[in-house]
């Protein structure tokens, strides 16, 4: 195992209570990291673990953080009081190039953006482009991303 692999995270706890910090602490060092003092000494914050979860799963979750990705729950998002109709159909699988693209969308960017942040062609975004809106049956940008924020593909 490397050492970059092998190497404990200094994880900071920021949670809404005394009694979920004491519980995020516990799984913190059961995934084989050590709370760190404050946000300055920490590789990464955490404020909330969903129930069920085991620590080797808490302990990919926070290397990815650490590694500048995100990490979130498979499913539906949680609800929270008023909110769009879940969007009906069998779930969606977009591969990695596909998800960037539909977040660039989202954050409004053109196609001649979006090739140059990726560091793509045109075309080939063009291609992708067309992919996503297939795979989420929509006919234009702004309902890719409308389907793609009720699906909980991306978030703004």
């Amino acid at each position: 195992m490397s050492d970059a692999v092998a190497r404990e995270l200094r994880v900071a706890l920021a949670p809404a209570n005394p009694d979920q910090r004491d519980r995020l602490s516990r799984m913190v060092g059961e995934a084989g990291h050590v709370v760190a003092a404050g946000q300055g000494d920490a590789d990464v914050l955490l404020s909330a673990v969903p129930p069920g979860v085991m620590p080797r799963d808490l302990d990919v979750a926070l290397r990815a953080v650490a590694a500048g990705l995100q990490a979130r729950r498979l499913g539906p998002p949680e609800p929270s009081g008023f909110a769009a109709a879940e969007e009906e159909g069998p779930a969606v699988l977009l591969t990695p190039r596909e998800m960037e693209i539909l977040t660039a969308i989202s954050e409004g960017l053109s196609n001649k953006h979006i090739a140059r942040r990726l560091g793509i062609s045109t075309h080939t975004v063009k291609f992708h482009l067309e992919a996503v809106f297939a795979k989420l049956d929509a006919g234009s940008r702004a309902e890719a991303v409308a389907k793609g924020l009720r699906r909980g593909l991306i978030e703004l």
